[in-house]
């Protein structure tokens, strides 16, 4: 596999993908291509179509894998078996599972609010207020640096996000305030990253993106609102659900949010309460005999 895995890694290099783009790929990819030859002990350019469909097959009645997750493994295979071995690969043969969509979890702005109020640490704090307040991913926000924040148009540069792509997002003022503070209070001020790495945030590295989510974590927990297992993306599905209800329209939220199709923002339709209470249910059209009455058991 050592041959195979540096194709691999070659081919993703050649796409021009961001090196953490290329470790999850790699160590996904390689972790799959290696289950599959090990099921059927044998090495993988040994393996061929009846080999796949077989293992997709065992994914769902064996290890009972999510469709999702099925996807992504079949996702693996084909670029293993396309791309690197060169051979061709029948989407008749193998076709993706159906996906199923679920509705992110998201908080009210009194839970974000509780949610920030409850961070332990200063450094917690401000971290989960840029996480609110641009929507951003998680590396997004640890990779901001200080030039990044322009306070003079109050937007946020965030560069190189997913795709390599840059994008603005609004400063909110009251963010301003809050980095300020925040600046005030270190010890040793940073000249590159604005949210440095170590415990002293002294470090010439960006802080790891498991602070961010000790951050959410944490907080969540002393909130008392653990059970909705918050983490950083909840965040970025607040912002743009809050947005939706305060009035932002889609094409808005998308371009803040760098969803390459507005399909993807579409959701937060079903998850903002300004457009489920738009119409009413049905039920409270009609008059039903003895309304208001408890119901009487047979």
């Amino acid at each position: 596999m050592t041959h195979l895995r540096q194709i691999m890694l070659e081919e993703l290099r050649r796409r021009n993908y961001a090196e953490s783009t290329i470790h999850t790929y790699i160590h996904t990819y390689i972790h799959t291509v290696e289950h599959f030859s090990r099921h059927f002990h044998h090495s993988p350019d040994q393996l061929g179509p009846e080999h796949i469909r077989q293992y997709q097959a065992a994914l769902f009645t064996r290890w009972k894998l999510a469709p999702n997750t099925v996807t992504q493994r079949l996702a693996a295979l084909r670029f293993f078996y396309v791309q690197v071995l060169k051979r061709g690969w029948s989407v008749a043969e193998t076709p993706y599972p159906k996906k199923v969509l679920h509705l992110p979890q998201v908080l009210s702005p009194e839970e974000v609010a509780r949610l920030i109020d409850a961070a332990e640490f200063p450094f917690h704090r401000i971290l989960l207020m840029t996480l609110y307040a641009t929507g951003a991913r998680r590396a997004e926000v640890a990779h901001l640096k200080i030039s990044d924040i322009d306070s003079q148009r109050m937007v946020i540069h965030i560069r190189g996000g997913k795709g390599r792509k840059d994008r603005d997002v609004m400063l909110s003022s009251k963010l301003l305030d809050a980095l300020r503070v925040y600046w005030r209070g270190l010890k040793r001020k940073p000249t590159d990253w604005l949210f440095p790495g170590n415990r002293w945030h002294t470090a010439s590295h960006p802080v790891s993106t498991k602070v961010l989510w000790s951050a959410c974590q944490q907080a969540a927990e002393r909130a008392g609102i653990e059970h909705k297992h918050i983490h950083p993306h909840t965040l970025r599905h607040c912002f743009a659900t809050h947005l939706l209800e305060a009035g932002a329209d889609l094409r808005t939220i998308q371009m803040l949010l760098d969803h390459r199709d507005l399909e993807e923002t579409t959701i937060y339709l079903h998850l903002s309460r300004r457009h489920l209470s738009a119409t009413g249910s049905p039920l409270d059209a009609i008059t039903i005999r003895g309304e208001g009455e408890p119901t009487q058991s047979a």
